[in-house]
């Protein structure tokens, strides 16, 4: 019985995670790879974000974008290696792989080049940069698939509601327009017409647009409907000050994040940081007093959702304590060329983000973890 109850439940529209929670999850997941170019944690990274969305997804439109986050996250690899290739790199080395022919450039692109030596140094410096901004991607991706959009909404305070119903918007383009891709293609399969070449893709592309936007459209039309958006008067002092305090404390938390994925900027990052929350809880909140309107059934935070958000908070703190102490293998060498290992207590910090996949509620459909 003991076991039977710390089973997760089945998802219904009761216990549903707010959209919050796995954005904070993925969120700390993507910190943690920003901290390092070790191709085995990046790996790992992918791997269990690609577990969690595999376990918890659901069958809405939206849950379908994480395959296109990993293509993407394979061009950009791609892309990175070309232009090191093509353009070179400032990491030199020994072991010439082949050589291209190389252009002039003018005087005053001293520095640059076309063309050129190839060096493996430089190849496997591109691929782990590559595979890091690709891992963010990848991340970031997990969240658009696990977390429902219009649910996302119920968490934005007051001051921002009017830019958040334009954010939803343009959130649910892209998953709608992916659904109707899929749509279409199935049908002139069935039809026993081409899916692929120009001439298909002009013929599916007009009404796959036109379809999505209609259906954002819709959705703003039915916000404005309800009165979403609706302002009260303040008094102008009010006013002054929570755009002072929105706006500042907005550029702290920007600053503030730099700091904490630089590798440079871990001593300011945490204060500005701090301030910046502050101020910016402060500006919303007096903001919040010009919102007129009402939540239908808000997300409550409950200890399922704690622990999602918490184990990404977990993974992204863990990693860039590792990062600051003794952080050699977190950045594997490429001069002299060293085959990268994989650090115990980093990888076992990233496991952490396993967590939601065994505590999460089990969408209909969805394989238990657990079993």
């Amino acid at each position: 019985m003991r076991l039977r109850a710390l089973r997760p439940p089945t998802a219904t529209r009761a216990n549903a995670l707010p959209a919050t929670a796995w954005w904070l999850w993925a969120l700390g997941l993507a910190v943690a790879a920003s901290r390092t170019t070790n191709p085995l944690l990046l790996g790992l990274l992918v791997g269990v974000a690609g577990h969690v969305v595999a376990a918890r997804r659901t069958d809405a439109p939206w849950a379908r974008s994480y395959g296109a986050f990993v293509k993407l996250g394979l061009a950009v690899i791609a892309v990175r290696v070309a232009f090191s290739v093509v353009l070179g790199s400032p990491i030199g080395g020994t072991h010439v792989l082949f050589a291209l022919p190389e252009v002039p450039v003018p005087g005053w692109a001293d520095g640059t080049r076309i063309g050129g030596r190839v060096f493996a140094e430089q190849i496997v410096f591109a691929l782990y940069d590559g595979a890091k901004l690709a891992t963010l991607l990848i991340c970031l991706g997990a969240a658009n698939a696990l977390a429902n959009p219009a649910r996302l909404l119920k968490s934005l305070p007051g001051a921002l509601y009017e830019a958040g119903v334009a954010v939803v918007v343009a959130m649910t383009f892209a998953p709608n327009m992916v659904a109707d891709v899929l749509r279409l293609r199935t049908a002139r399969r069935l039809r026993g017409r081409p899916t692929g070449g120009v001439k298909a893709v002009a013929q599916i592309g007009l009404p796959v647009l036109e379809g999505a936007l209609e259906r954002s459209v819709a959705v703003a039309a039915s916000m404005d409907a309800r009165g979403y958006g609706r302002t009260a008067q303040v008094p102008p002092a009010v006013r002054r000050t929570t755009n002072v305090l929105t706006l500042g404390g907005l550029l702290g938390v920007c600053a503030g994040s730099y700091g904490l994925l630089a590798a440079e900027g871990a001593e300011y990052g945490v204060p500005l940081l701090a301030a910046g929350l502050v101020a910016a809880s402060g500006g919303l909140w007096l903001g919040g007093r010009r919102s007129v309107r009402t939540r239908y059934r808000p997300d409550r935070w409950g200890g399922r959702a704690w622990l999602v958000a918490g184990s990404g908070v977990a993974v992204a703190g863990l990693v860039i304590r590792a990062a600051a102490y003794g952080g050699e293998a977190l950045h594997p060498g490429v001069v002299p060329l060293t085959a990268p290992v994989l650090p115990l207590w980093p990888a076992l910090s990233v496991l952490i983000g396993l967590l939601p996949a065994f505590v999460a509620p089990v969408p209909v459909g969805a394989k238990e973890s657990t079993r």
